[in-house]
């Protein structure tokens, strides 16, 4: 039984929220420059103003059940509300980046006709909560790397695709499997997929599902940057340090410019890139990038 039961908080040096199939404990190191969550299938860990989140079921190659969707949203959540949180990379454990949803059981549960309602939950009900998730996702004022070793699958390609920047090893393998399982796109497919990498394209990789490699990946556009395995963790450190340094507020207004684009006209863009500035040019941050540039410097953005 994945449902949430009700939590228990205990305040103390340390936090722990009981879950049904998930424990929830925070720890704050004395010198505070590093916060550890620990979770039994999802994990967290703060950096340097870099919050590193890991899917941890690497038995099931890190498959994504209702309750770890649930935890997803909370922690989306809480650290889009935390200042101190600057970038985002979201990773896999055991050489894996997410084979999709759990959905262990199912084929029984259909076989039985069953497809309505199981464990007591309506499976809209059930979507809802993926959805809120990849909202949660969407809604992060921070940049997002996705660093991606082995399967991104199903949902957890389109996790992977969801986040600002994809970093593949040469050992990911990418698929929209959904076809091949008698699913259509979730977790926000229908709308990345095209954003991506054109409307034509998306059909094609939606239509068959098939598993496409890195290389083929970065060729049509799905993922930023390959590279080999021993590489890839030095090269997404380097990218998360170069956007912790970077001013929040900016980046933030920048990456939601962009996301917006699409569904705007020109005149509307160059009116919210007007207000945008504006509200630059009001934050410490611009005065502190003028006043390096005039004394030869790095900048120091606090936010």
């Amino acid at each position: 039984n994945h449902e949430r039961d009700d939590c228990e908080h205990r305040t103390s040096h340390d936090e722990i929220v009981n879950w049904a199939s998930v424990a929830f404990a925070s720890r704050v190191e004395s010198h505070m420059a590093s916060i550890v969550y620990e979770m039994e299938t999802l994990g967290v860990t703060r950096k340097d103003s870099v919050v590193t989140v890991t899917i941890n079921q690497p038995k099931k190659k890190n498959a994504i059940d209702r309750s770890m969707w649930d935890g997803l949203t909370e922690i989306f959540r809480e650290i889009a509300g935390n200042s101190a949180d600057r970038v985002v990379v979201i990773t896999g454990a055991g050489g894996e980046f997410c084979s999709g949803a759990d959905l262990s059981g199912r084929g029984d549960t259909v076989a039985r006709g069953e497809t309505a309602v199981r464990n007591d939950i309506h499976q809209l009900a059930a979507m809802r909560r993926v959805n809120e998730a990849c909202i949660a996702l969407q809604k992060l004022p921070q940049p997002t790397i996705a660093k991606v070793r082995g399967v991104a699958v199903g949902a957890g390609c389109n996790l992977a695709l969801g986040c600002d920047l994809v970093v593949a090893s040469q050992t990911a393998r990418f698929s929209e499997i959904f076809v091949r399982r008698g699913l259509s796109l979730d977790f926000g497919g229908s709308w990345v997929l095209p954003r991506r990498v054109g409307l034509h394209r998306a059909k094609e990789l939606a239509f068959f599902g098939e598993i496409i490699g890195a290389t083929d990946a970065y060729e049509m556009g799905l993922v930023n940057r390959v590279l080999a395995d021993g590489e890839i963790d030095q090269f997404v450190d380097e990218w998360a340090r170069k956007l912790a340094a970077g001013p929040p507020i900016a980046l933030a207004q920048t990456k939601q410019l962009l996301n917006n684009s699409l569904n705007l006209t020109l005149e509307q863009a160059l009116d919210d890139e007007a207000a945008a500035q504006t509200i630059n040019f009001s934050t410490s941050d611009t005065a502190e990038a003028m006043r390096a540039f005039a004394e030869k410097r790095e900048p120091k953005f606090t936010g």
